[in-house]
């Protein structure tokens, strides 16, 4: 367990990093978060996750207290004090204190931001050998025009809810639909598929996380030739893929072998999924910001 938190400018022990209950972030999941990984001493995609970050706060008026190059150094800084050169990393922004209960979020004028590190697996290795089961849950994605999903925010209950009825049901995660009755992402991850050859995952605006691991697979598909097709995506098409596999910062990619009871082509992981899988780990060591212990 990591000892140190980044909290506001300086390192703090972790029993030491407490917010006032009156933090807009505990009453009201007002701010916004990050998550990222480091691997063997590379911060993946740290300056993408930046600018995720600094979007998300843009589009609900929070102004970050640090620049995009005080927060690399800071989540460097704490991952050397933790001596972590692989790890997970969570930046949290908060609007800070305001008055009260007030829920005017302009009368808060010092933001909370904070960076934590840790070891952390989403799903143990051996489920990227054998893949994980799925199920549609009936708690539906946020409307765009409500909330959009591009931002990160604090309130993650439509989230939460999802995993609830996932655990519920027995499964490794959770198919969310859209209003429309169209296939978003997982819990906390995008998800594709392979059909006849072809790559599909749904697209942003069908309410869709934009993933960094989303972006970088995509990438990589596209280096190797392989066309990926955004557009929506119904249940049918992902009970009768030829492969399923969600990506995302926690999980990876990771193989999705039996989706609402159906078994997924012969139960196994894909032959492009396991291509992925292999090439995401090497681009994980390279692309991204370099530090050493």
């Amino acid at each position: 367990m990591s000892q140190w938190i980044f909290m506001n400018g300086e390192l703090v022990k972790r029993d030491e990093a407490v917010v006032s209950v009156y933090d807009r972030g505990f009453l009201f999941g007002d701010g916004v978060f990050e998550g990222i990984r480091a691997y063997n001493g590379n911060v993946f995609k740290l300056k993408e996750h930046l600018v995720r970050l600094f979007d998300s706060a843009k589009a609900i008026m929070l102004n970050i207290p640090l620049s995009h190059e005080e927060i690399e150094q800071a989540v460097v800084k704490t991952l050397k004090k933790n001596q972590l050169h692989t790890a997970y990393i969570r930046i949290i922004v908060s609007r800070g204190v305001g008055q009260g209960y007030n829920l005017d979020p302009f009368v808060c004028n010092r933001p909370q931001l904070f960076v934590m590190t840790e070891g952390f697996e989403a799903f143990p290795r051996h489920l990227y050998e054998t893949g994980i089961d799925i199920v549609t849950v009936a708690t539906r994605r946020n409307r765009s025009d409500v909330l959009s999903p591009q931002v990160k925010s604090l309130n993650y209950l439509n989230n939460i809810l999802v995993k609830i009825e996932a655990i519920q049901a027995g499964a490794k995660d959770g198919l969310i639909m859209n209003t429309d009755g169209y296939v978003a992402e997982g819990t906390t991850n995008n998800i594709f598929i392979v059909k006849n050859g072809k790559v599909v995952t749904p697209a942003i605006y069908q309410g869709a996380l934009e993933g960094i691991t989303r972006s970088s697979i995509i990438e990589i598909l596209n280096k190797f030739q392989v066309a990926v097709n955004e557009s929506p995506l119904t249940r049918h098409d992902i009970h009768t893929a030829d492969e399923v596999f969600l990506t995302g910062t926690a999980s990876e990619v990771i193989p999705v072998v039996k989706v609402d009871g159906r078994v997924v082509a012969d139960g196994k992981p894909g032959e492009k999924t396991r291509l992925l899988i292999d090439a995401f780990q090497q681009l994980a060591v390279t692309d991204g910001v370099k530090f050493s212990l």
